[in-house]
């Protein structure tokens, strides 16, 4: 798919990864409960509901086969396997709003992000880390829904996720909470008014 011409108009896509235990959702649910200005972009998944999670608002969650259907009928954005199970983005829950001007975030997969990055090339990529894999195995383990096996396959995919760190615009180290929202709400201040500039330059 070739790259998309960026639209002055449209809202700013903001995509963010991080090693699964980091606490991603956690920051980014408090960003977006604090700025009517920006929306979650919802993922789909073929894994199962964990306890409390709803559909469509915390996955789209899908069964393999319509998961598959989605992808060779060209509606994903971008997906990828990750423990045994599809991660994605539809396209129209991001383009749609996007061409509304509303911004959006992506809460996905390193792999996943790279394939938006060529197609949305305007992207603000944004890692977040763990302080170090010690600290994310504790928090995994405090989580509780994954046996040890599926723990080990996180520690090491976190592991290999790191080593792409540099392939982001911004890094944020989520060793306090508030700290790492804070963090988050003005690199996305920052971006809007870089936005703002380039309108008012042309």
């Amino acid at each position: 798919m070739a790259p998309r011409v960026n639209d002055m108009n449209e809202g700013l896509l903001f995509v963010f990864s991080a090693p699964s235990g980091t606490g991603k959702s956690t920051i980014l649910n408090k960003v977006v409960n604090e700025d009517p200005n920006i929306e979650y972009s919802v993922s789909a998944t073929t894994r199962l509901p964990r306890k409390g999670e709803t559909d469509g608002k915390d996955y789209f969650f899908l069964d393999r086969e319509t998961f598959i259907d989605n992808i060779k009928h060209d509606m994903m954005l971008e997906y990828d396997i990750y423990c045994n199970n599809y991660y994605g983005t539809l396209k129209n829950a991001v383009e749609e709003p996007m061409k509304n001007g509303i911004d959006i975030i992506l809460e996905i997969t390193v792999p996943g992000a790279l394939q938006v990055k060529k197609i949305y090339p305007d992207c603000i990529m944004v890692f977040i880390a763990p302080p170090d894999l010690k600290e994310l195995e504790r928090r995994i383990r405090r989580r509780g829904t994954e046996d040890d096996y599926v723990i080990q396959k996180r520690l090491q995919r976190a592991a290999e996720e790191m080593k792409y760190i540099n392939q982001y615009d911004y890094v944020v180290i989520n060793d306090d909470l508030n700290k790492a929202v804070n963090e988050v709400k003005q690199l996305i201040i920052e971006n809007r008014k870089k936005r703002r500039n380039i309108n008012h330059d042309e």
